[in-house]
Protein backbone atom coordinates (compact mmCIF):
# COMPACT_ATOMS: atom_id res chain seq x y z
CA UNK A 1 0.00 0.00 0.00
CA UNK A 2 1.22 3.69 -0.60
CA UNK A 3 1.65 5.87 2.18
CA UNK A 4 2.35 9.66 1.73
CA UNK A 5 2.97 12.26 4.94
CA UNK A 6 2.61 15.88 4.61
CA UNK A 7 3.39 18.37 6.97
CA UNK A 8 1.37 21.81 6.76
CA UNK A 9 3.09 24.63 7.65
CA UNK A 10 1.96 27.84 10.07
CA UNK A 11 1.13 29.80 6.63
CA UNK A 12 -0.02 26.98 5.27
CA UNK A 13 -3.09 26.58 8.12
CA UNK A 14 -2.83 30.22 9.12
CA UNK A 15 -6.79 31.48 8.63
CA UNK A 16 -9.56 30.32 6.92
CA UNK A 17 -9.23 30.42 3.73
CA UNK A 18 -5.64 28.40 3.64
CA UNK A 19 -7.29 25.61 6.12
CA UNK A 20 -9.46 25.41 2.91
CA UNK A 21 -6.83 24.79 0.60
CA UNK A 22 -5.48 22.61 2.75
CA UNK A 23 -8.34 20.20 3.31
CA UNK A 24 -8.53 20.29 -0.79
CA UNK A 25 -5.51 19.02 -1.06
CA UNK A 26 -5.97 16.63 1.49
CA UNK A 27 -8.87 14.69 -0.21
CA UNK A 28 -7.43 15.46 -3.90
CA UNK A 29 -3.95 13.15 -2.63
CA UNK A 30 -6.62 10.79 -0.87
CA UNK A 31 -7.48 9.97 -4.69
CA UNK A 32 -3.97 8.69 -5.36
CA UNK A 33 -2.85 7.14 -2.00
CA UNK A 34 -3.75 4.46 -0.20
CA UNK A 35 -2.83 6.14 3.36
CA UNK A 36 -2.54 9.36 4.18
CA UNK A 37 -1.41 10.75 7.17
CA UNK A 38 -1.40 15.22 8.01
CA UNK A 39 1.26 16.99 10.36
CA UNK A 40 -0.17 20.21 11.04
CA UNK A 41 1.74 23.22 12.64
CA UNK A 42 0.19 25.87 14.67
CA UNK A 43 -1.37 29.21 12.82
CA UNK A 44 1.63 31.57 11.78
CA UNK A 45 2.94 33.70 14.90
CA UNK A 46 0.86 31.58 17.16
CA UNK A 47 3.32 30.03 18.81
CA UNK A 48 4.98 33.24 19.26
CA UNK A 49 2.36 34.82 21.12
CA UNK A 50 2.29 31.79 23.58
CA UNK A 51 6.20 32.11 24.02
CA UNK A 52 5.66 35.83 24.45
CA UNK A 53 2.98 35.20 27.05
CA UNK A 54 4.66 32.82 29.02
CA UNK A 55 7.73 35.34 29.43
CA UNK A 56 6.11 38.49 30.02
CA UNK A 57 3.80 36.20 32.81
CA UNK A 58 7.09 35.06 34.53
CA UNK A 59 8.39 38.90 34.03
CA UNK A 60 5.93 40.15 36.33
CA UNK A 61 3.64 41.30 33.45
CA UNK A 62 0.00 39.70 34.51
CA UNK A 63 -1.80 41.78 31.48
CA UNK A 64 0.00 41.13 28.18
CA UNK A 65 -0.90 37.06 28.62
CA UNK A 66 -4.85 37.92 29.10
CA UNK A 67 -4.15 40.53 25.87
CA UNK A 68 -2.95 37.29 24.05
CA UNK A 69 -5.83 34.77 24.91
CA UNK A 70 -8.00 37.18 23.84
CA UNK A 71 -6.41 37.77 20.40
CA UNK A 72 -6.08 34.07 20.30
CA UNK A 73 -9.78 33.72 21.04
CA UNK A 74 -10.98 36.05 18.15
CA UNK A 75 -8.83 34.72 15.53
CA UNK A 76 -9.35 30.89 16.07
CA UNK A 77 -13.21 31.82 16.81
CA UNK A 78 -12.92 33.57 13.19
CA UNK A 79 -11.70 30.41 11.43
CA UNK A 80 -14.39 28.58 12.88
CA UNK A 81 -17.15 30.32 12.10
CA UNK A 82 -15.93 30.54 8.46
CA UNK A 83 -14.94 27.00 8.14
CA UNK A 84 -17.88 25.13 9.87
CA UNK A 85 -21.35 24.74 9.21
CA UNK A 86 -23.67 26.12 12.91
CA UNK A 87 -25.67 23.20 12.27
CA UNK A 88 -22.53 21.02 12.24
CA UNK A 89 -19.21 20.81 14.70
CA UNK A 90 -19.05 24.77 15.02
CA UNK A 91 -20.02 24.87 18.69
CA UNK A 92 -18.70 21.88 20.00
CA UNK A 93 -15.03 22.95 18.20
CA UNK A 94 -15.26 26.60 19.61
CA UNK A 95 -15.72 24.68 23.19
CA UNK A 96 -12.43 22.81 22.82
CA UNK A 97 -10.97 26.36 21.73
CA UNK A 98 -11.81 27.89 24.46
CA UNK A 99 -10.54 24.94 26.79
CA UNK A 100 -7.35 25.27 25.63
CA UNK A 101 -7.13 29.08 25.68
CA UNK A 102 -8.23 28.96 29.11
CA UNK A 103 -5.83 26.00 29.98
CA UNK A 104 -3.06 28.68 28.44
CA UNK A 105 -4.35 31.58 30.55
CA UNK A 106 -3.81 28.83 34.41
CA UNK A 107 -0.35 28.10 32.54
CA UNK A 108 0.40 31.85 32.48
CA UNK A 109 -0.60 32.71 35.86
CA UNK A 110 1.01 29.98 37.77
CA UNK A 111 3.76 31.09 35.77
CA UNK A 112 3.10 35.19 37.39
CA UNK A 113 2.61 33.91 40.34
CA UNK A 114 5.78 31.51 40.22
CA UNK A 115 7.88 34.48 38.68
CA UNK A 116 9.92 31.72 36.22
CA UNK A 117 9.05 29.40 33.47
CA UNK A 118 10.55 26.13 33.47
CA UNK A 119 11.66 24.36 30.29
CA UNK A 120 8.82 21.78 30.93
CA UNK A 121 6.41 24.28 31.59
CA UNK A 122 7.25 26.43 27.99
CA UNK A 123 6.64 23.13 26.05
CA UNK A 124 3.30 22.32 27.77
CA UNK A 125 2.74 26.30 27.01
CA UNK A 126 3.64 26.41 23.43
CA UNK A 127 1.84 23.16 22.65
CA UNK A 128 -1.66 24.52 22.46
CA UNK A 129 -1.10 26.57 19.30
CA UNK A 130 -0.56 22.38 17.41
CA UNK A 131 -3.78 20.84 19.31
CA UNK A 132 -5.89 23.32 18.49
CA UNK A 133 -5.38 23.53 15.00
CA UNK A 134 -5.45 19.96 14.46
CA UNK A 135 -9.03 19.93 15.45
CA UNK A 136 -10.08 22.55 13.11
CA UNK A 137 -8.17 20.54 10.21
CA UNK A 138 -9.89 17.13 10.98
CA UNK A 139 -13.67 18.98 11.95
CA UNK A 140 -12.94 20.51 8.34
CA UNK A 141 -12.68 17.18 6.32
CA UNK A 142 -15.57 15.37 8.33
CA UNK A 143 -17.27 18.13 6.97
CA UNK A 144 -16.62 17.56 3.82
CA UNK A 145 -17.13 13.42 4.15
CA UNK A 146 -13.83 12.30 5.14
CA UNK A 147 -12.98 10.23 8.14
CA UNK A 148 -10.50 11.88 10.21
CA UNK A 149 -9.45 12.61 13.40
CA UNK A 150 -6.57 14.90 15.55
CA UNK A 151 -3.87 13.05 17.19
CA UNK A 152 -1.88 14.48 19.51
CA UNK A 153 2.07 13.54 18.83
CA UNK A 154 2.22 12.98 22.54
CA UNK A 155 0.08 9.59 21.95
CA UNK A 156 3.06 8.69 19.12
CA UNK A 157 6.60 10.15 19.35
CA UNK A 158 7.87 9.25 22.56
CA UNK A 159 10.82 11.34 23.37
CA UNK A 160 13.99 12.02 25.69
CA UNK A 161 13.36 14.47 28.62
CA UNK A 162 15.41 17.18 26.70
CA UNK A 163 12.97 19.77 26.86
CA UNK A 164 12.56 22.50 24.17
CA UNK A 165 14.92 20.65 22.14
CA UNK A 166 13.70 16.57 22.37
CA UNK A 167 15.17 13.57 20.79
CA UNK A 168 12.65 11.28 19.56
CA UNK A 169 13.17 7.59 20.61
CA UNK A 170 12.50 5.95 17.30
CA UNK A 171 11.64 2.38 18.09
CA UNK A 172 9.08 3.01 21.11
CA UNK A 173 7.97 5.56 18.24
CA UNK A 174 7.68 3.31 15.63
CA UNK A 175 5.87 0.80 18.05
CA UNK A 176 3.37 3.44 19.20
CA UNK A 177 2.77 5.51 15.29
CA UNK A 178 1.82 1.82 14.14
CA UNK A 179 -0.45 0.58 17.10
CA UNK A 180 -2.35 4.11 17.15
CA UNK A 181 -2.15 5.02 13.56
CA UNK A 182 -2.35 1.96 11.36
CA UNK A 183 -5.81 0.83 12.24
CA UNK A 184 -6.99 3.86 11.33
CA UNK A 185 -5.07 4.14 7.88
CA UNK A 186 -5.92 1.22 7.33
CA UNK A 187 -10.10 2.14 7.62
CA UNK A 188 -9.49 4.97 5.03
CA UNK A 189 -9.30 7.46 7.51
CA UNK A 190 -6.97 10.44 7.97
CA UNK A 191 -5.24 11.08 11.12
CA UNK A 192 -4.27 14.80 11.55
CA UNK A 193 -1.10 14.55 13.81
CA UNK A 194 -0.05 17.80 15.94
CA UNK A 195 3.57 18.70 14.47
CA UNK A 196 6.33 19.92 16.84
CA UNK A 197 5.16 18.29 19.41
CA UNK A 198 5.88 14.77 21.51
CA UNK A 199 6.36 13.32 25.13
CA UNK A 200 8.52 11.48 27.60
CA UNK A 201 8.13 7.74 28.48
CA UNK A 202 5.78 9.19 31.34
CA UNK A 203 3.79 11.07 29.16
CA UNK A 204 5.25 14.76 29.87
CA UNK A 205 4.65 16.40 27.15
CA UNK A 206 8.15 17.99 24.80
CA UNK A 207 8.79 19.38 21.45
CA UNK A 208 11.28 19.28 18.94
CA UNK A 209 12.62 22.52 18.80
CA UNK A 210 11.33 25.42 16.97
CA UNK A 211 10.33 24.07 12.94
CA UNK A 212 9.90 21.09 14.50
CA UNK A 213 6.87 19.99 12.37
CA UNK A 214 9.17 19.30 9.67
CA UNK A 215 10.98 16.66 11.42
CA UNK A 216 7.52 15.29 13.21
CA UNK A 217 6.53 14.25 9.66
CA UNK A 218 9.71 12.89 8.46
CA UNK A 219 9.47 10.34 11.84
CA UNK A 220 6.07 9.51 11.22
CA UNK A 221 7.30 9.00 7.68
CA UNK A 222 10.36 6.87 8.68
CA UNK A 223 8.23 4.48 11.32
CA UNK A 224 5.39 3.87 8.58
CA UNK A 225 7.80 3.62 5.80
CA UNK A 226 5.72 6.23 4.20
CA UNK A 227 6.69 6.33 -0.11
CA UNK A 228 7.18 9.89 0.05
CA UNK A 229 7.09 13.12 3.01
CA UNK A 230 5.40 16.54 1.67
CA UNK A 231 6.06 19.67 3.21
CA UNK A 232 3.86 22.54 2.22
CA UNK A 233 4.64 26.31 3.18
CA UNK A 234 4.14 29.38 1.41
CA UNK A 235 7.11 29.57 -1.44
CA UNK A 236 6.99 27.24 -4.89
CA UNK A 237 9.70 25.06 -3.31
CA UNK A 238 13.64 25.30 -2.19
CA UNK A 239 15.09 28.44 -3.98
CA UNK A 240 18.27 29.25 -5.20
CA UNK A 241 18.27 32.13 -2.87
CA UNK A 242 16.60 34.16 -0.29
CA UNK A 243 14.12 36.10 -2.84
CA UNK A 244 14.11 39.36 -0.84
CA UNK A 245 17.63 39.75 -1.12
CA UNK A 246 17.67 38.38 -5.08
CA UNK A 247 14.99 38.60 -6.94
CA UNK A 248 15.80 36.34 -9.54
CA UNK A 249 15.83 33.88 -7.34
CA UNK A 250 14.70 30.46 -8.76
CA UNK A 251 13.02 27.58 -7.83
CA UNK A 252 15.27 24.35 -7.85
CA UNK A 253 13.47 21.35 -9.13
CA UNK A 254 15.41 18.91 -7.68
CA UNK A 255 18.11 18.73 -4.85
CA UNK A 256 20.14 16.00 -3.13
CA UNK A 257 19.97 15.06 0.68
CA UNK A 258 23.38 16.34 0.99
CA UNK A 259 22.62 19.43 -0.45
CA UNK A 260 19.25 20.52 1.57
CA UNK A 261 21.17 19.68 4.88
CA UNK A 262 24.00 22.16 3.83
CA UNK A 263 21.08 24.71 2.77
CA UNK A 264 18.93 24.31 6.21
CA UNK A 265 22.41 24.18 8.86
CA UNK A 266 23.65 27.18 6.46
CA UNK A 267 20.22 29.08 6.96
CA UNK A 268 17.84 28.16 4.41
CA UNK A 269 14.37 28.35 6.01
CA UNK A 270 12.08 25.97 4.03
CA UNK A 271 12.68 22.55 6.01
CA UNK A 272 13.87 22.21 9.49
CA UNK A 273 17.61 20.94 9.77
CA UNK A 274 16.96 18.10 11.29
CA UNK A 275 14.21 16.86 9.18
CA UNK A 276 16.65 15.76 6.44
CA UNK A 277 17.77 12.80 8.88
CA UNK A 278 14.89 9.86 9.46
CA UNK A 279 14.14 10.57 5.37
CA UNK A 280 17.62 9.88 4.65
CA UNK A 281 18.55 6.63 6.64
CA UNK A 282 15.12 5.15 4.88
CA UNK A 283 15.86 6.49 1.61
CA UNK A 284 12.59 8.27 1.36
CA UNK A 285 11.88 11.13 -1.53
CA UNK A 286 11.09 14.41 0.13
CA UNK A 287 9.29 17.08 -1.40
CA UNK A 288 8.53 20.87 -0.94
CA UNK A 289 5.35 22.57 -2.32
CA UNK A 290 3.76 25.34 -2.02
CA UNK A 291 -0.06 25.55 -0.11
CA UNK A 292 -1.14 27.98 -2.30
CA UNK A 293 -0.03 26.61 -5.74
CA UNK A 294 -0.28 23.41 -5.16
CA UNK A 295 -0.05 22.10 -9.17
CA UNK A 296 3.54 23.55 -8.67
CA UNK A 297 5.90 20.12 -8.81
CA UNK A 298 8.08 21.74 -6.46
CA UNK A 299 11.34 20.40 -5.32
CA UNK A 300 12.52 16.93 -4.91
CA UNK A 301 14.49 15.95 -2.29
CA UNK A 302 16.46 12.31 -2.81
CA UNK A 303 19.58 10.55 -2.34
CA UNK A 304 21.11 11.40 -5.57
CA UNK A 305 22.00 15.08 -6.34
CA UNK A 306 20.56 16.29 -9.87
CA UNK A 307 22.88 17.28 -12.90
CA UNK A 308 22.68 20.73 -13.54
CA UNK A 309 24.48 23.73 -15.84
CA UNK A 310 25.40 25.18 -12.54
CA UNK A 311 27.85 23.73 -10.29
CA UNK A 312 26.81 25.75 -7.15
CA UNK A 313 22.89 25.16 -6.89
CA UNK A 314 21.87 27.99 -3.76
CA UNK A 315 23.46 30.77 -1.62
CA UNK A 316 22.47 31.06 1.60
CA UNK A 317 22.87 33.80 4.57
CA UNK A 318 23.16 33.40 8.21
CA UNK A 319 22.78 36.68 9.91
CA UNK A 320 23.80 37.49 13.70
CA UNK A 321 27.03 35.48 14.43
CA UNK A 322 30.47 36.76 15.84
CA UNK A 323 33.92 36.02 14.76
CA UNK A 324 35.83 34.78 18.17
CA UNK A 325 39.53 34.58 17.66
CA UNK A 326 42.20 32.86 19.70
CA UNK A 327 45.62 33.83 18.89
CA UNK A 328 49.18 33.29 19.69
CA UNK A 329 52.57 32.30 18.79
CA UNK A 330 52.87 29.91 21.22
CA UNK A 331 49.84 28.01 20.41
CA UNK A 332 52.61 26.13 17.58
CA UNK A 333 52.62 22.75 18.02
CA UNK A 334 50.95 22.58 21.86
CA UNK A 335 48.55 19.53 21.41
CA UNK A 336 45.05 20.01 22.95
CA UNK A 337 44.45 23.80 22.18
CA UNK A 338 41.79 23.20 20.03
CA UNK A 339 40.17 20.62 22.19
CA UNK A 340 40.27 22.85 24.89
CA UNK A 341 38.77 26.00 23.19
CA UNK A 342 35.50 23.96 21.79
CA UNK A 343 35.66 22.42 25.35
CA UNK A 344 35.37 25.94 26.64
CA UNK A 345 32.72 26.90 23.99
CA UNK A 346 30.41 24.14 24.43
CA UNK A 347 30.54 24.42 28.39
CA UNK A 348 27.99 27.55 27.31
CA UNK A 349 25.78 25.38 25.14
CA UNK A 350 27.20 27.64 22.62
CA UNK A 351 26.55 26.55 18.74
CA UNK A 352 29.61 26.53 16.57
CA UNK A 353 28.73 27.50 12.82
CA UNK A 354 32.12 27.85 11.10
CA UNK A 355 35.66 27.09 12.15
CA UNK A 356 38.52 28.22 10.20
CA UNK A 357 42.90 27.38 11.57
CA UNK A 358 46.01 29.09 10.27
CA UNK A 359 48.09 26.35 8.86
CA UNK A 360 50.70 27.59 11.14
CA UNK A 361 48.85 26.60 14.65
CA UNK A 362 48.74 30.61 15.70
CA UNK A 363 45.44 31.01 15.44
CA UNK A 364 42.06 29.50 15.90
CA UNK A 365 38.97 31.34 14.35
CA UNK A 366 35.03 30.34 14.74
CA UNK A 367 31.55 31.92 13.88
CA UNK A 368 29.02 31.80 17.09
CA UNK A 369 25.49 33.87 17.44
CA UNK A 370 26.52 36.91 18.42
CA UNK A 371 24.20 36.49 22.11
CA UNK A 372 27.11 33.99 22.94
CA UNK A 373 30.12 35.53 22.79
CA UNK A 374 30.61 37.57 25.93
CA UNK A 375 30.15 33.84 28.15
CA UNK A 376 32.18 31.75 25.65
CA UNK A 377 35.42 34.56 25.52
CA UNK A 378 35.24 34.15 29.56
CA UNK A 379 34.83 30.65 29.46
CA UNK A 380 38.03 30.47 26.86
CA UNK A 381 39.67 33.02 28.86
CA UNK A 382 39.50 31.07 32.09
CA UNK A 383 40.03 27.73 30.79
CA UNK A 384 43.49 29.30 28.94
CA UNK A 385 44.28 31.25 31.80
CA UNK A 386 47.65 30.07 32.47
CA UNK A 387 48.28 30.24 28.69
CA UNK A 388 47.46 34.11 28.86
CA UNK A 389 49.28 34.64 31.92
CA UNK A 390 52.81 33.37 29.85
CA UNK A 391 51.78 34.96 26.76
CA UNK A 392 51.38 31.89 25.21
CA UNK A 393 48.32 33.33 24.11
CA UNK A 394 48.34 36.94 23.37
CA UNK A 395 44.21 37.32 23.54
CA UNK A 396 40.98 36.13 22.92
CA UNK A 397 38.73 38.76 21.42
CA UNK A 398 35.53 38.63 19.06
CA UNK A 399 34.44 40.65 15.97
CA UNK A 400 30.98 41.17 15.90
CA UNK A 401 28.58 41.80 12.66
CA UNK A 402 29.29 39.24 10.89
CA UNK A 403 27.30 36.96 8.45
CA UNK A 404 28.06 33.14 7.23
CA UNK A 405 27.13 33.57 3.33
CA UNK A 406 27.49 29.58 1.89
CA UNK A 407 27.79 28.22 -1.78
CA UNK A 408 26.12 24.82 -2.13
CA UNK A 409 25.84 22.17 -4.79
CA UNK A 410 27.40 18.90 -5.28
CA UNK A 411 29.03 20.12 -8.34
CA UNK A 412 31.78 21.95 -6.45
CA UNK A 413 33.39 18.71 -5.69
CA UNK A 414 34.18 18.11 -9.06
CA UNK A 415 33.96 21.12 -11.17
CA UNK A 416 37.84 23.45 -11.04
CA UNK A 417 37.82 26.80 -10.81
CA UNK A 418 34.45 27.58 -9.02
CA UNK A 419 36.42 28.85 -5.91
CA UNK A 420 37.87 31.38 -7.84
CA UNK A 421 34.99 32.53 -9.63
CA UNK A 422 33.29 33.31 -6.99
CA UNK A 423 36.11 34.99 -5.18
CA UNK A 424 36.58 37.23 -8.13
CA UNK A 425 33.02 37.99 -8.10
CA UNK A 426 33.64 39.27 -4.58
CA UNK A 427 36.45 40.91 -5.20
CA UNK A 428 35.14 43.03 -8.64
CA UNK A 429 32.63 43.98 -5.88
CA UNK A 430 35.52 45.00 -3.21
CA UNK A 431 34.06 42.85 -0.98
CA UNK A 432 36.54 41.48 1.94
CA UNK A 433 35.78 37.55 2.79
CA UNK A 434 36.88 37.67 6.20
CA UNK A 435 36.96 34.11 6.60
CA UNK A 436 36.63 30.61 4.25
CA UNK A 437 35.85 27.18 5.43
CA UNK A 438 34.48 23.95 3.08
CA UNK A 439 33.23 21.01 4.36
CA UNK A 440 34.15 17.82 4.14
CA UNK A 441 31.39 16.79 1.79
CA UNK A 442 33.13 19.54 -0.44
CA UNK A 443 29.32 20.14 -1.13
CA UNK A 444 29.48 23.66 0.20
CA UNK A 445 31.82 26.50 0.69
CA UNK A 446 31.32 29.39 3.70
CA UNK A 447 32.56 32.30 3.64
CA UNK A 448 32.57 35.20 6.28
CA UNK A 449 32.29 38.81 5.53
CA UNK A 450 31.08 41.96 7.22
CA UNK A 451 27.04 42.31 7.71
CA UNK A 452 27.06 44.92 6.04
CA UNK A 453 28.57 43.53 2.55
CA UNK A 454 26.39 40.02 3.12
CA UNK A 455 23.56 41.06 0.59
CA UNK A 456 26.13 42.40 -1.82
CA UNK A 457 27.83 39.05 -1.80
CA UNK A 458 24.72 36.68 -1.92
CA UNK A 459 23.73 38.81 -4.98
CA UNK A 460 27.07 38.44 -6.61
CA UNK A 461 27.67 34.72 -6.35
CA UNK A 462 24.12 34.09 -7.62
CA UNK A 463 24.49 36.01 -10.18
CA UNK A 464 28.25 34.65 -11.32
CA UNK A 465 27.65 31.02 -10.90
CA UNK A 466 24.16 30.55 -10.46
CA UNK A 467 22.47 33.04 -13.44
CA UNK A 468 25.43 32.84 -15.18
CA UNK A 469 26.61 29.62 -15.17
CA UNK A 470 29.00 28.82 -18.21
CA UNK A 471 30.26 32.30 -18.06
CA UNK A 472 33.81 32.87 -17.27
CA UNK A 473 35.62 34.56 -13.89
Amino acid sequence: MTTLTMKFGGTSVGHAKAHSQAADIVLEQQLDWDRVVVVVSAMSGVTDALSEGAWTAAGGDGETYRAIVADLRVRHYRAVDELLDAKGERAELLTIVDQYLDEFATFCHSVHVLGEVTPRAMDAITSLGERINARILAAVLRQRGTSSEAVDATEVIITDDKYQNAVPLMDLTRERVRERLLPFLDEGGVPIVTGFIGATEAGVTTTLGRGGSDYSAAILGDCLDADEVWIWTDVDGVMTTDPRIVPDAQVLPVLSYNEVSELAYFGAKVVHPRTIRPVVERDIPLRVKNTFNPTHPGTRINQEAATTPSTVKAVTAIEGLSLVNVAGRGMMGVPGIAARTFAAVASQGASVLMITQASSEQSISFLIPTETVEPVIGAIEEEMALELARKDIDRVWSMDNVVIVTAVGSGLRTTPGVGARIFGALARAEINVIAVAQGSSECSISLAVDAADAAGAVQRIHDEVILNPSSQA
